[in-house]
């Protein structure tokens, strides 16, 4: 009898120590179950991002073999572009710190900024301009393999290190 209670023992708690999520990647894209958001023109991070940044640092704690994620920002064409180059570069770098500060090793990290150049709807209206303001999540390598041959920084300008 003890042997048995033994066994369910730790059944039962390896049921919960392993428990993962179910995670929806696109074309290497980790879908993120809610939006990124900043305070406007800034790249302060407002707390209805919690969620997603949570969401990102599970992934990562899960799958170790991911050895680097590509963490993109990407605004609307409401400013100049130098303006809104930067400004998505300083979201991505954000984000990144922010993971960082929540125990992801930074060296599994870059951060890019595509300023208001890779729109996903028009920018005709505020609804539009508000998903182009966006953070994008890829895999960019795999146990240090990039993946599909593609550039780890995906054609986006390089925000700087995390790790600094």
């Amino acid at each position: 009898m003890k042997k048995i209670f033994t066994i369910l023992a730790v059944s039962f708690s390896l049921a919960f120590t392993f428990q993962s999520h179910d995670y929806k990647i696109e074309n290497n894209e980790l879908i993120l179950p809610s939006a990124i958001q900043f305070k406007t023109n800034t790249d302060e991070l407002l707390p209805t991002s919690d969620s997603a940044l949570n969401y990102i640092k599970k992934y990562l704690e899960e799958k170790p073999h991911i050895t680097l994620l590509r963490i993109e920002g990407h605004t609307d064409n409401v400013n100049k572009e130098e303006i809104n180059q930067t400004l998505s570069e300083k979201r991505a770098m954000a984000v990144g710190k922010w993971l960082d500060k929540n125990l992801i090793d930074c060296k599994r990290l870059i951060c890019v900024g595509f300023g208001s150049t890779k729109p996903i709807v028009s920018n005709d209206n505020a609804e539009g301009k508000a998903a182009n303001q966006r953070i994008s999540v890829y895999n960019a390598e795999l146990r240090k393999v990039r993946i599909g041959g593609l550039p780890s920084d995906g054609g986006g300008k390089n925000a700087g290190d995390v790790c600094k």
